[in-house]
């Protein structure tokens, strides 16, 4: 007769963990509670293995490994990235990959971890461990661990329990799989109380309204303070928790399966560019962080499968303004000039707007060379030099950055500090060149077609503003007060906008008459009173007739338009709907995903339009 037990308990007050073990004759397996060094240890033995649970780590020795649920800063190898359902990572004792790329198995399977250790390398909140006791496993530990990989590898490597610490779901999953009446199987789920804890609170705050406000943010701040959680483990935590919202997820995931499917087939096509451009235009927008496209961005560097073709001409020129570094000749200036340093910053500029990584290889070629002609004793005006022109970059990335945010991230939060940032950078850009700063980072926002309105005006704030501070004719608090404005029109139009489309949906069929608008604007007034987003003058008139008119533009769009557009496959009707509806493009490709999934059509119908 099979059974299975389970114990629970906590070592201190961090960890706490569930040991399970089923199969037959499960209940008459060891468990000891030892005195070691002043701590207590639990142990459990079967059939020559052994796993000992300590107050600071855990050992084991025999057959077995650890499994988690992936998340983001955990490493993962490209094979898991292909598949879809595999959703964890398996470690199996003495388990390497040898110089074919193989997985092999050595005898030497004995270990220890720590607490510290194990929940820095897996996933920060559930970690498990397992071992088998069976006659099917047997023999000397390298085959046995082998054995154990084919048994259960596949199963534990794509099972849904794992994420959810379900220990006995899952010796429901691997007991049978053992094909073995007589064999016991045990798991061991060690959970870290206090990052759990860090994470159910991030999660309750943020899949509200995918935002923390400064006060979500504070008590975040205290519990990660009072748990002594390090900034490492916020950030990952903080990190997986934004990709498993569904919304967060679809785009990343898009991502993802274009990029993999690019990688297996040793190519990259100008359109799955193009989609990829777009999916990371659309991560800021929906305030998704760019460290969880960083990993698979570097894949594809790393990988170099992007087809070779002839060298553009921004990179050749490139190359050649970084390679004049290394010229010693008397008769060759090889400084970098202003003209050569405008040419580098529109290089830059334009292989982060095209993601073409081959810029990033020449600059990484030449740090290389700069620090190996330094090691053998290069003149340091070399490594000055090299030095300014990184200075610049690092410029660009900071100021790109954070104008791209305030842009197109809603409710984006910038400091006097920022702005004297930004001032201090569109000094310098205009330095080079008088202009050189809107040119780079304002002139292409202009023509962005998901910049909207609000990202508009913000950016048009922004440098009237620079332009002003650096004439002395307003102050960095002036200017932030100017953009917070705007920032809480924002807040107040988006979430006017929100009530109203809910009011209408549950309450309001019909909203022509002036009696029922007047009722609608009172009811949603008082009940953005209450949420304190209104301020005592109530809802603007004209804010009140402009959301009007935006939901009559959607359902003119969702009824009339859209099915029209899909029947014939016409392009044009839907970018002059866009050029003239004042809609932005975010706006109406949103609308579109909605009605494809309520109408069930395929996606790749709305792409064939959107590429023409």
């Amino acid at each position: 007769m099979s059974r299975d037990i389970r114990l629970h308990g906590v070592t201190d007050l961090s960890i706490e963990y569930y040991a399970a073990a089923a199969g037959r004759e499960v209940n008459q397996l060891l468990l000891t509670s030892i005195p070691h060094e002043q701590e207590e240890e639990l142990h459990f033995f079967s059939g020559g293995n052994e796993f000992i649970i300590g107050q600071s780590g855990v050992n084991y020795r025999g057959n077995g490994g650890y499994f988690c649920e992936y998340m983001f800063g955990v490493d993962r190898p490209l094979s898991d990235l292909a598949r879809e359902e595999v959703v964890n990572r398996l470690v199996m004792y003495g388990a390497r990959y040898e110089s074919d790329g193989r997985l092999g198995f050595s005898d030497a399977t004995g270990g220890a971890q720590s607490f510290e250790q194990l929940f820095f390398d897996g996933n920060a909140v559930c970690n498990c461990f397992f071992f088998v006791a069976s006659s099917q496993v047997s023999g000397p530990l390298s085959r046995q661990q082998e054995e154990l990989v084919r048994l259960l590898g596949r199963a534990i490597k794509r099972s849904n329990a794992v994420g959810r610490g379900d220990e006995t779901a899952l010796l429901a999953e691997l007991l049978p799989l053992l094909n073995d009446p007589r064999s016991q199987l045990f798991i061991f789920v060690l959970i870290n109380r206090k990052h759990r804890e860090y994470r159910d609170l991030f999660q309750s705050l943020y899949f509200v309204s995918k935002k923390i406000s400064d006060s979500d943010f504070t008590r975040l701040q205290a519990l990660a303070q009072r748990h002594g959680i390090d900034r490492y483990q916020q950030e990952r935590i903080r990190i997986d928790v934004m990709y498993r919202h569904p919304a967060n997820r679809r785009i990343v995931d898009e991502y993802r399966n274009i990029l993999v499917s690019c990688h297996q087939k040793g190519e990259i096509t100008t359109l799955e560019n193009a989609r990829l451009t777009r999916l990371k235009t659309l991560s800021v927008r929906h305030k998704i962080p760019g460290a969880l496209f960083h990993t698979l961005d570097e894949l594809l560097r790393r990988e170099q499968k992007i087809v070779a073709e002839e060298e553009p001409c921004y990179l050749g020129e490139s190359r050649q303004i970084l390679e004049g570094l290394f010229l010693h000749s008397r008769e060759i200036d090889s400084t970098v000039d202003r003209d050569d340093m405008i040419r580098l910053l529109h290089a830059k500029k334009h292989a982060t707007e095209t993601r073409d990584h081959g810029f990033e290889a020449i600059l990484l070629d030449a740090t290389k060379k700069c620090d190996e002609q330094i090691r053998d004793g290069a003149d340091l005006s070399l490594l000055e030099g090299f030095c300014a022109i990184i200075t610049y970059f690092d410029r660009y990335d900071a100021t790109n950055s954070l104008i791209s945010q305030l842009a197109f991230m809603e409710n984006y939060r910038i400091s006097e500090e920022m702005i004297r940032s930004l001032l201090g950078n569109q000094r310098a850009f205009d330095d080079l060149r008088q202009g050189l700063f809107e040119e780079l980072f304002v002139a292409g926002l202009r023509k962005n077609s998901y910049l909207g309105k609000y990202g508009r005006r913000k950016v048009a704030a922004l440098l009237h503003g620079l332009n002003r501070t650096r004439d002395n004719l307003i102050g960095a608090p002036q200017l932030l007060q100017e953009l917070l404005i705007i920032d809480r029109e924002e807040r107040l139009s988006l979430a006017l906008l929100e009530s109203v489309r809910d009011r209408i949906r549950n309450f309001y069929a019909k909203y022509v008459t002036r009696e029922d608008q007047e009722t609608l604007k009172r009811e949603i007034g008082e009940e953005l009173a209450r949420n304190q987003l209104l301020l005592d003058e109530g809802i603007p008139d004209e804010l009140f007739r402009e959301t009007i008119l935006t939901i009559r533009k959607e359902a003119l769009y969702l009824q009339t338009l859209l099915p029209k557009i899909i029947a014939e496959q016409n392009g044009e009707l839907r970018e002059d709907f866009i050029g003239n509806s004042g809609l932005d493009r975010f706006t109406v490709e949103e609308l579109e995903r909605e009605y494809c999934e309520l109408s069930h059509l395929l996606p790749e119908e709305l792409l064939r339009i959107r590429s023409q």
